[in-house]
């Protein structure tokens, strides 16, 4: 079983009592949890990415690859590749990861 922990009031009168008698009052040594920080990790920069267009075929090979902006050029290799033969083709979008130097960005 569990031992009752005296209230604040009763450890007051405790010492009150303890004083006026003259005998010094026991102090208990408080002892403190450390705290434990939490390690600070640094925020990884989020990863910079661009759109292209691929062009693939029905067996998912990657046929040609364009720029965002060049849909048409992609929409015309798509085509050029269907008049050759029977096989699937289409076109999907591809994020592809931006990878550039530290520096590049401040060379002017």
């Amino acid at each position: 079983m569990a031992r009752k922990t005296p209230s604040r009031l009763e450890l007051r009168k405790q010492v009150e009592a303890a004083e006026a008698e003259g005998a010094p009052a026991k102090k208990k040594k408080v002892t403190r949890k450390k705290t434990t920080r939490a390690k600070r990790t640094r925020e990884k920069t989020p990863e910079r990415k661009k759109l292209v267009w691929g062009v693939f075929s029905g067996s998912m090979k990657e046929e040609a690859r364009f720029a965002y902006e060049e849909r048409d050029a992609a929409e015309e290799k798509l085509e050029q590749l269907r008049s050759k033969g029977k096989k699937l083709y289409f076109i999907q979008p591809i994020k592809v990861v931006i990878t550039e130097p530290v520096g590049a960005a401040d060379d002017d």
